[in-house]
């Protein structure tokens, strides 16, 4: 599922430019698939939660994003290509979340590590961007809609075999008003939502910051590159015992801080030392707080909820934060330049004392 995603995200702009979407309209159509994924999601998240199904949507959803990623092939222009990617993005967005709350689930069940898991996830994207390159070299760019198609097609398959969350039928809570009224949930998805979302103005400007310091594309690759492994090694080896030892509360409370250092550094120097030392801060500031948040939701959201808790973690939390400090973050970013990057550290510095507070 991730190498799906990882396979095509890096050139699905140039794929729709080349099929005669200009750069505005470019920017309509990205963003109409943005907004469909905060309904998207939750949506599914909710109609898998109520009909104790939540493998049977991922497995629709899968296959169904699958055929639609076909209809790329014969498309030009800006309507049709509006259409498929409202569509496809209404059936990619359930997957995530969908996914997580089945391996949460199965990890409490048979007693696994499920970092482990979205680890594997982060390797295969980042081993499907690199071979993509490879194929848009030979083939051209419609090879990332072939590789898409075929490996959503692999996983909607692989997904029949996750087993299904199982409940017994006197614990089913079906109103969405069980989850909002949490406590620590509530708290949990609005610092996730200041740390994850001050990642935007990184996201978006980081490269065009060091190019525009004299950093070249190898180096902002090998930069990026540092991120991602960083990443990897905290889902799969460091942040578990971390988390055992600080306790997620802990776990958060070091991702906030990590941040403030991150964006102090991003918003001061260009320096290539001092970019090495910080960039593999992005495993605290996303793989760390992500495992912590999945520690707590698989601790108190109650059975019957697991979906829809996962929807609004990732699309109403952080996928809303994200929409709207991207948009910020080009506004800073125009007139303060680097210094923006100080609006992302006081984001996690205002995340901090909140960290702190939330309950063991």
């Amino acid at each position: 599922m991730y190498a799906a995603y990882g396979v095509a995200s890096p050139f699905l702009p140039a794929f729709l430019n080349e099929r005669d979407v200009a750069p505005a309209e470019l920017g309509l159509v990205l963003a109409a698939g943005t907004a469909i994924r905060l309904l998207a999601a939750p949506l599914a998240g909710r109609v898998g939660d109520r009909l104790q199904a939540l493998r049977r949507v991922l497995v629709i959803c899968i296959a169904f994003a699958a055929a639609v990623t076909l209809g790329y092939l014969p498309a030009h222009g800006l309507w049709p290509f509006l259409f498929l990617t409202l569509l496809h993005a209404a059936f990619l967005a359930p997957m995530t979340v969908l996914a997580d709350a089945l391996a949460l689930g199965s990890a409490k069940r048979e007693r696994f590590e499920y970092g482990r898991v979205r680890g594997t996830g982060s390797g295969a994207f980042i081993l499907a961007t690199l071979v993509s390159g490879q194929f848009v070299g030979a083939f051209g760019l419609q090879a990332i809609v072939w590789a898409q198609a075929s490996l959503l097609a692999a996983a909607a398959l692989a997904a029949t075999r996750v087993p299904e969350i199982a409940h017994a039928r006197d614990e089913r809570p079906t109103r969405v008003a069980e989850l909002v009224r949490i406590p620590l949930y509530r708290k949990m998805v609005l610092v996730a939502a200041l740390v994850l979302g001050s990642h935007a103005m990184h996201d978006a400007f980081a490269v065009i910051r060091w190019s525009g310091a004299g950093i070249g594309a190898p180096a902002a690759s090998a930069l990026w590159s540092l991120a991602v492994i960083a990443e990897v090694a905290v889902f799969f080896v460091i942040g578990p015992p971390l988390i055992e030892r600080l306790s997620p509360r802990g776990a958060i409370t070091l991702a906030a801080a990590a941040g403030m250092l991150r964006w102090a550094v991003m918003a001061q120097s260009t320096s290539l030392g001092a970019l090495a030392l910080v960039q593999p801060l992005h495993g605290f500031t996303f793989a760390l707080l992500h495992l912590a948040c999945m520690r707590i939701i698989a601790r108190v959201v109650p059975p019957g909820l697991e979906g829809t808790a996962q929807a609004f973690y990732a699309t109403v939390g952080i996928g809303a934060a994200t929409a709207a400090l991207t948009f910020l973050s080009g506004i800073l970013y125009e007139r303060w330049g680097a210094a923006g990057f100080w609006a992302m550290a006081a984001l996690c510095a205002a995340a901090l004392p909140l960290a702190m507070r939330l309950r063991s």
